[in-house]
């Protein structure tokens, strides 16, 4: 493929709710661009984006692709964004790398969660937003419902330029509100056959034509008064209108089409090529000098590097393949790059764009372009490739935090190191995935952003690394403590002829206030125990303590005091005061009466408010304590509340089913409190049963 310049490149990122066509619609612009001779089915499993085992199992997209497309002498970089909240990161990662975003939405299901999600997001990095309406030729495919539901979620900004011509098993075409043309497809052609309107289709056109109108007025101060004067717009000023509104990000421009047939594909890519921005047509980059310094960076490849990478793939043959999008400068083949994130230098071998799973190498990726290297050792997604001599950063993706735990590990006996470095490796793929190993529970845990998401990754691991695991929900990591004070006898005497053993030990007991840990005081008087022991007594309270007495969870804010004790010359050693200052914990601790801690979690909750009542419902039965309520524009409502870990560790999936998959939380470690005792007693019985089992 040609190097093309930074004003003929299109970066264009197709969102919206899965199985709305993103996928075939990428399809669809490969068939009718002549890249590939046939177009494949999601169905099927052979597209060209859709191309990981996970992918075509699920028959859903679970990671970020792209194709290069060339079209009016325009090279279209599309990138297929997964539809599903679970694999929203790969959704902010492809957005940082986009100049303008295609939603895609179903003719027959409507707007739907993720479309909002991802217009949501849209507008936070300022992209201009256009929509297609797919699926016109579908059973109940409506295009004025779809419109209605498009205005009611987005505002009056949302302006169709086309109608369809026909709809369910009908539809043959699109009406251009601008130029008044009908373009039909016959006999499956992907290009269209221009003609005139027919004459139905000119009273139906009118009001949509005045909603057009009506955008593009609102869009711009001068042509309001205008417009509402003359209550007409000259036919220019209607197409500038739509264009400049288009680039500012304040019109929608709304297009049909049915891209399984393709219907409406060559408009779609016209559009993106004569109306998309290019990427000198956005505002400079902001980066970051390694002192802290911002300046801004345009658009120019003759200035010194800039690339952000966006995304990250494994690929067990020829390992790391990063994607990136240049700024500024350019990255050539068999060259080094700086990153300027990790301070390391990276070797650049073969450059190429990716279609799919297929490598089209380059000569060159120049500003404003996107391209992809193999086998970078230090560069992960998220990172910037600068040169050394002017090491800028650009921000990092900010992507929200994994809150689903499972707790995991091989199935086979000594494949720990593989699955080690199969866990890191999947890390740098996706950073919405975390591992980490939790010293209380004695667990390797796995945090995803939902089931499916966790599916995938246990899935990878087996493909790529050749990992089988198991899993479990992760263990909460409860805490013993006591509620009062007690008194302890540590005897342990063998005197069996030859070497013995000797060691006695009195202690005193009591509680600590919650979070002060462990207190060990030494009041031994006339060196009843010698000072090598009194250390050793210490050592084996405190190793009891780290295993907990009845339910194998850490004790903590326990003051103990050393008040007595016996020794033998001969039979006295370091291990049989250790196994004393054990035997005296647990009886003290059983005077004194053990109660279980457990975590409890501050859950942010930001919900519509039609949903905050079901919230807070939820929070109640949860064991949860109202912190507060607040509104936070845009129809949206934050609750606050202390919620046990407990009753929220699949929270994730509860707070998807309540609202629809339209309310988002965090959850940040609060404090403890003690654990009802009927819950207590369910905790301890589990461990009891599961300590006899491992037994046996």
């Amino acid at each position: 493929m040609k190097t093309y310049d930074a004003r003929d490149i299109r970066n264009v990122l197709l969102v919206g709710h899965g199985s709305a066509g993103k996928t075939t619609l990428l399809e669809a612009m490969l068939f009718s661009s002549g890249a590939i001779t046939r177009m494949g089915r999601v169905e099927d499993g052979n597209t060209v984006s859709d191309h990981d085992p996970e992918e075509i199992r699920k028959g859903i997209s679970v990671s970020l692709s792209m194709a290069p497309v060339e079209w009016g002498g325009v090279k279209i970089n599309v990138l297929d964004a997964p539809g599903y909240a679970d694999f929203v990161g790969d959704l902010r990662s492809g957005i940082r790398a986009a100049d303008a975003v295609l939603v895609v939405v179903s003719a027959v299901d409507g707007v739907e969660v993720q479309t909002e999600v991802a217009w949501e997001l849209a507008v936070e990095q300022g992209l201009p937003r256009a929509i297609l309406i797919n699926k016109m030729d579908r059973e109940r495919a409506s295009f004025e419902r779809t419109l209605e539901q498009l205005v009611q979620s987005f505002g009056t900004q949302v302006a169709p330029l086309e109608l369809p011509l026909g709809e369910e098993h009908e539809f043959e075409g699109v009406a251009d509100l601008l130029s008044r043309k009908a373009y039909r497809y016959e006999g499956g052609a992907p290009l269209a056959v221009p003609g005139d309107w027919p004459d139905d289709i000119v009273a139906k056109a009118d009001p949509y034509r005045e909603k057009l109108m009506e955008a593009v007025a609102e869009a711009d101060d001068d042509l309001i008064e205008k417009y509402l004067e003359e209550g007409e717009l000259p036919h220019e000023e209607i197409l500038h209108g739509v264009k400049s509104g288009f680039a500012e990000a304040r019109i929608a421009p709304v297009l049909v089409g049915a891209v399984a047939k393709p219907i409406g594909v060559d408009r779609v890519l016209s559009f993106i090529a004569e109306e998309f921005p290019a990427p000198t047509e956005r505002a400079p980059a902001t980066v970051t000098s390694k002192g802290g310094d911002r300046t801004e960076r345009a658009c120019d490849p003759n200035a010194p590097l800039t690339a952000f990478v966006f995304k990250t793939v494994s690929d067990p043959f020829v390992g790391h393949i990063t994607m990136f999008r240049v700024v500024s400068g350019k990255v050539r083949p068999d060259s080094s790059v700086y990153n300027a994130t990790k301070g390391t230098e990276e070797r650049i071998g073969q450059v190429f764009a990716l279609r799919g799973k297929e490598h089209d190498n380059l000569p060159e990726v120049v500003a404003g372009d996107i391209g992809a290297v193999a086998k970078l050792s230090q560069t992960v997604t998220g990172d910037t490739l600068s040169t050394k001599e002017d090491p800028m950063t650009l921000a990092p993706v900010e992507l929200p935090e994994p809150l689903l735990a499972y707790a995991i590990e091989p199935k086979t006996k000594g494949d720990e190191d593989k699955l080690s470095t199969g866990l890191a490796r999947l890390r740098e793929e996706d950073p919405t995935f975390r591992t980490a190993r939790s010293d209380e529970t004695h667990e390797s845990v796995i945090y995803g952003m939902g089931e499916a998401h966790l599916d995938v990754m246990i899935d990878r691991l087996k493909r790529k690394f050749g990992v089988e695991v198991s899993t479990r929900p992760a263990k909460i990591a409860y805490r013993e403590t006591i509620k009062g004070r007690g008194k302890g006898l540590g005897r342990h005497v063998k005197q069996t002829g030859g070497h013995g053993q000797y060691a006695i030990c009195n202690i005193d007991i009591e509680a600590l206030p919650r979070g002060e840990g462990f207190v060990f005081e030494d009041k031994v008087f006339g060196g009843a125990i010698p000072a090598q022991f009194i250390s050793s007594v210490e050592k084996g309270i405190v190793k009891t303590m780290a295993d907990g007495v009845i339910s194998g969870n850490r004790m903590v804010d326990v003051k103990v005091t050393l008040v007595d004790g016996k020794f033998h010359p001969v039979d006295s050693s370091d291990m049989a005061f250790q196994i004393a200052g054990s035997l005296a914990l647990k009886e003290g601790v059983e005077q004194a009466g053990v109660v279980l801690l457990e975590p409890i979690t501050e859950v942010e909750v930001i919900v519509p408010d039609a949903y905050t009542g079901d919230i807070m419902g939820d929070f109640n039965s949860k064991r949860g304590k109202i912190q507060g309520v607040e509104q936070v524009g845009g129809g949206k409502q934050r609750v606050r509340a202390l919620v046990p870990q407990a009753e929220v560790a699949r929270y994730v999936i509860d707070l998807r089913s309540m609202t629809g998959g339209r309310g988002a939380f965090n959850m940040t470690f609060s404090h403890y409190e003690e654990l009802p005792q009927h819950l207590a007693q369910k905790v301890i019985a589990d461990y009891q049963k599961a300590k006899e089992e491992a037994k046996k």
